[in-house]
């Protein structure tokens, strides 16, 4: 019982430790309305783009239309991967299907990679052979890109630190806002100048700070994968907790990394003082699970060691 009060304290703490980030139930139903909306809207969004682009033959419009709809399927992915984080463990996958969430945002990572090849591609072409364009027409149908992804992007905002796959729906709107922000200055540019290598133009920095903003998602979705230390997680902070708590001598074979895209694992060996009772080490290992929660370690298994018999290096071979 003790345990529990404890837990609970732990929870208010967390709470007043994050102020205004509610992080419970109400997130969830939140977010899910995030991204059923962000997905409806883009999808609406796309058909326009498409309808408008084949009507005018602006192939700015029609490789944003098909950047957007790489979004809505990033979108549909992340809402996947924000469910799978919450599954149950069975007997085939003991920590659910959690790291899927992982492979996602790496897969959204690629895929806004290889839609900006395509931008890139078609920009390439484009300079070479410039096409008269309505920029009235590109200039209003992007505005409304503006608003659309701009009203999806800011669903996400307040929780885009929580998950990573979160932070890559935010990612993905923000970007296509700024895409669309671009495409309106030159659609009034192009009408008054007829410069129609703007176009182009357009793509081209618009390709640069999406691969910009995607890039550190690449990289912490690539080390997540891998079993790497995730980003929240400081090892020598983990040591240093440990200890400090009395009757801890040593601690080693530490291992960390990420069950999904919200939650890490720790494996580790503690080496605790020759006189410690059982009761004893068992109150020290609840006292150092909930210092390692404080550090963003949510799963904690820990195998106790007694000086006199502390594995050395030989022993420990068979390990």
């Amino acid at each position: 019982m003790a345990h529990q009060h404890s837990h609970h304290d732990h929870t208010a703490h967390d709470h007043s430790h994050h102020g205004h980030h509610h992080h419970g139930p109400v997130t969830i139903t939140n977010l899910n309305k995030a991204f059923v909306i962000g997905i409806v809207l883009n999808l609406a969004y796309v058909l326009i783009q498409v309808i408008i682009g084949l009507r005018i033959n602006s192939l700015s419009l029609l490789s944003d239309a098909g950047h957007n709809f790489l979004d809505v399927a990033g979108l549909a992915l992340a809402m996947v991967a924000f469910k799978l984080t919450k599954s149950k463990s069975t007997e085939k996958y003991t920590y659910g299907y959690r790291k899927a969430s992982i492979l996602i945002s790496l897969l959204n990572a690629v895929i806004l990679l290889i839609s900006i090849g395509a931008i890139a591609y078609e920009a390439a072409f484009r300079f070479k052979y410039p096409q008269p364009l309505p920029g009235t027409t590109i200039a209003v149908i992007a505005a409304i890109g503006i608003f659309i992804n701009g009203i999806s992007a800011f669903m996400f905002f307040r929780e885009k630190d929580s998950d990573i796959n979160v932070k890559s729906a935010f990612l993905h709107l923000a970007s296509d806002a700024l895409v669309s922000l671009g495409l309106v200055v030159g659609g009034i540019i192009i009408y008054y100048t007829r410069l129609y290598w703007i176009d182009p133009l357009l793509s081209i920095i618009i390709c640069l700070v999406i691969i910009a903003s995607t890039w550190n998602l690449l990289k912490d979705s690539l080390r997540l994968s891998l079993d790497g230390v995730p980003e929240n997680v400081d090892l020598q902070k983990l040591k240093e907790a440990a200890l400090k708590i009395k009757g801890i001598n040593d601690i080693h074979h530490l291992h960390v990394w990420a069950i999904s895209t919200t939650k890490n694992a720790l494996t580790a060996h503690i080496v605790l003082d020759d006189n410690i009772s059982l009761q004893q080490s068992q109150q020290i290992k609840e006292k150092l699970k909930h210092d390692f929660e404080h550090l963003n370690i949510h799963h904690v298994t820990l195998e106790t060691e007694v000086k006199t018999a502390a594995c050395d290096e030989t022993a420990c071979q068979v390990h």
